[in-house]
This record gives C-alpha cells, structure tokens and sequence, in this order.
C-alpha cells in the first residue's frame, strides 16, 4: 500500500466518522476507490473539495430516505413545450424510484435506480427495459437528474479556483467522473463559499463538449433544511431550449429496501 493510497483512505474513514452517512461514506469511499484505480501517477486527494461536494449533496437533498415531487416545464426559444410531473422516491442515494404522474398519458411508467443500474417500467411492456443515466428524459433532463444526483459518490472532485457569483464568494470545482457508468463525464461546479450551497453546474461529454449548464435558485426551507427548489437546465448546443425543474414539496419518509425491487414495483400507484 503506497503512502498516497493509505493517506486517501485515512481521510476517508474520518470523514465517514463525522458525518455519521454511512451512503455518503459508501459513495466517497468508491468515488476515491475508482480515482485511485483510474490515475497514474496516483494523485492526493482535494480533501476541502470532497468536504465541499458532501455539504452540497447534503443540501440539495436529504440524508435520510425522502420523498419528492419535481414539475419539469421545458421550452424552445421562449415557447412552451413539454410539461411533465415526477414523484421521486430515494433511499440513500443509491436506490431511487422515478414515478411518472403527469401527463396522464405517461402515469404508470417508473424508473428504477440500484446503484448506477437503471431499467424503465412502462404498463404496456411486460419486461423492464435496461437505461442508461445519461439517456433523456425530458426535455435539458437527463435520467441521471433525477434519479441520482450523488455527486460525493460519482466524481473525484478538485478544487481549480474561485469567482464571485452574484456578489458572493464561491468555490470553482472540477469533478471527474469515477467511470463511464454515471450521468456525464465532467462537471464544473460552482459551491458557495460562505454556506456551501450549490449555485451552478456546466455539464460535459466525454470529448470534453459542453453539453448544458444548470442554476440553483429559490432556496428555501423544505424537509427540514434550506434547499434549492428551482433548477434552471439549459441547452448549451441549441440557444433557448431551456428546461425548469420546481420541487413541489419534499418529505422525509421511511423507504423499506423491498421497495426498491423490480417485482415491488409493479404494485405502487
């Protein structure tokens, strides 16, 4: 074991013992894991960016099992598009359920997450069918945005500057993908410095093309934490096509594990 390995994994088991999130600590404890595995020469790890990544993750989302209704209205060029509503259903961020409600049309379909396995649910097809995370959903939204924003467990983040956003001081931040099963490739992600919150995320494919970026507004008190309602996805390859994500509400809720099985599926409303 090199020093730099053992230095990684001492960080870790700390980190782990003070947030008492044994998810969070599965996922960092992988994310590094893969970084480790992926990189030579091995590098150290950005310890104040997994600190800043964990704290984001935090308030974007509970640490408990929750539950979440999200609006999605997208539109092209200023003009009203599709308009859909999902009921999200997480427990730790590994194991989600993405219930469709609205358009009428579309209620029943489900997507479930285990882990970074995905399959799609649809009443008229006896089987599941298999996803990817980076597949579309609707609209700027991608599978992945919904059903697994963990950060802390799909990128090895560093810290690459600062900039001033809106009169505040934020971290600027590189993550890189642990492997190609997650939703994109790289992020480039802005995290206040003062309160850790989220401000803004570029989104990029693996040739290194901006694919979209996404704001974080209207934070506001829901299960208990201040978090941000508002998602703001925008097209960065077609100017105007624009996809706005409100949170309805958002609970936390006990999720047994049965739930999250392709058989216990088929018996939720």
């Amino acid at each position: 074991m090199t020093r730099s390995t053992r230095s990684r994994r001492a960080f870790l088991a700390g980190l782990a013992g003070s947030l008492f999130v044994p998810g969070f600590a599965t996922g960092l404890a992988r994310a590094q894991d893969s970084a480790q595995t992926a990189a030579e020469p091995a590098a150290e790890v950005d310890e104040a960016a997994v600190r800043a990544v964990v704290r984001a993750d935090e308030i974007r989302f509970p640490r408990e099992s929750f539950q979440t209704e999200i609006l999605v209205k997208s539109s092209s060029d200023g003009q009203p598009g599709d308009e859909r509503k999902f009921r999200v259903l997480s427990r730790g961020n590994e194991n989600t359920i993405v219930m469709t409600l609205e358009p009428a049309t579309d209620r029943g379909q489900a997507l479930l997450l285990r882990g970074r396995d995905l399959w799609i649910f649809m009443p008229s097809v006896s089987q599941p069918v298999r996803l990817s995370l980076a597949q579309r959903l609707t609209g700027q939204v991608a599978n992945g945005d919904l059903a697994r924003a963990n950060f802390a467990g799909d990128y090895s983040p560093r810290i690459v500057g600062r900039d001033t956003i809106n009169g505040q001081p934020a971290l600027v931040m590189d993550l890189t993908a642990v492997d190609r099963g997650v939703t994109y490739a790289k992020v480039k992600y802005w995290v206040n410095e003062k309160d850790g919150r989220p401000v803004k995320a570029e989104f990029y494919a693996l040739s290194g093309r901006l694919l979209k970026t996404c704001r974080y507004e209207d934070f506001r008190e829901m299960a208990g934490r201040v978090r941000p309602t508002r998602l703001v996805m925008e097209d960065a390859l077609k100017k105007g096509d624009v996809s706005v994500l409100t949170y309805d509400s958002m609970a936390v809720r006990d999720l047994p594990e049965r739930m999250f099985t392709r058989e216990y599926l088929r018996k939720l409303e």
